[in-house]
């Protein structure tokens, strides 16, 4: 009990310590260059089955660009990570809150070299609310919990990717996590933080979240904008008016007592990334780093409401997967959905 207590306050660092299976727990660093061309996703995690033989570590690799996506394996015996902060070792590859450093050398990929991440910007974490899971973080029977290390960040250094060097002085970064039993049955979810304004990033995901002998849609949402965290969720009370997912884009539109959220989130071509099950990590799942979200922040004011930021994000993370009709309310009406005004 001790240990959970200090790992809820602590959504970075490892939470497999004296886990049993099955547990997988999974980083997610995203990477972009200064020229905005190269686009990265590095995911390091590890993997514990039923069955002791599927045990392992891994390191995923996805490149925004090209959509190639590779999976290197490691023995168990490869993983090391620290007691009660992010610092993690998985063969010759070492992650931290604020650097990562790879060396993969493999037929089908090879990367080397040294990333530091300045000013990182985690969610808040205080005993009520202990980060982006809000007080369901306390509940010591989810299928899956979510953390965000940095919502923004920038980036020094580089990468040599199959032999091109990478400069990343300039770039911007973003970083999160999962851990648990296993991935939800269903889920969209999207994070940019490229706008026009510097310093704004916008995380949100809705998923089949299962509670005792029932399960329901809830949602998590931050937008930092002007030094500032927007939370927008199933536990702070807010409702989602509107959420439609088709092939092309998902419109999604969050309100709570003082402010209503508007995104427009279009979807683009990815790559195949692997994910947990309660068995290993055979599910595949489609991302990409190239979407766009459109955004729009409103105040509310009596029965009208003033715009307080509105921008589209670029090279945004986008997945959409699983039974997503389990996802979608009661639309809007025509009056209602009218007053989306999302900029293109």
């Amino acid at each position: 009990m001790i240990r959970f207590l200090q790992t809820a306050l602590n959504p970075a660092c490892y939470h497999g310590h004296g886990k049993r299976p099955p547990f997988f727990e999974g980083w997610y660093y995203k990477l972009v260059d200064a020229s905005e061309q190269h686009r990265y996703a590095v995911i390091p995690g590890i993997f514990l089955s039923d069955d002791p033989a599927r045990h392992h570590a891994f390191v995923q690799f996805l490149d925004g660009r090209t959509g190639h996506t590779t999976y290197h394996r490691y023995p168990t015996q490869e993983f090391w990570a620290a007691d009660g902060y992010l610092d993690l070792r998985i063969g010759r590859n070492h992650f931290t809150t604020e650097s990562l450093s790879l060396d993969i050398e493999a037929p089908e990929l090879t990367v080397h070299g040294e990333l530091d991440l300045e000013g990182v910007t985690p969610w808040p974490v205080t005993l009520a609310s202990p980060g982006i899971m809000g007080w369901y973080a306390w509940a010591p029977f989810m299928e899956c919990y979510h953390g965000v290390v940095s919502l923004d960040h920038g980036i020094r250094g580089a990468l040599d990717v199959n032999s091109q060097r990478v400069e990343f002085a300039g770039g911007r970064g973003y970083t999160e996590k999962d851990w648990g039993r296993s991935f939800p049955a269903a889920w969209v979810w999207f994070q940019t933080n490229h706008f026009a304004q510097p310093g704004t990033s916008l995380s949100a995901s809705v998923a089949i979240i299962p509670w005792v002998r029932r399960s329901f849609p809830g949602f998590i949402i931050g937008l930092w904008h002007a030094g500032r965290l927007y939370r927008f969720a199933t536990y702070t009370g807010a409702r989602s008016e509107r959420l439609d997912i088709t092939d092309q884009e998902v419109t999604w539109v969050v309100r709570d007592r003082h402010h209503r959220l508007e995104m427009r989130a279009v979807r683009a071509e990815g790559g195949l990334l692997q994910a947990p099950t309660t068995m290993d990590m055979g599910r595949r799942i489609a991302e990409t780093l190239d979407a766009t979200v459109g955004v729009g922040l409103y105040t509310l004011e009596g029965s009208g409401s003033r715009l307080l930021f509105q921008g589209t994000g670029r090279h945004a993370g986008l997945e959409a997967v699983g039974d997503l009709a389990r996802l979608q309310g009661p639309s809007l009406s025509a009056e209602s959905a009218g007053n989306i005004h999302l900029e293109d």
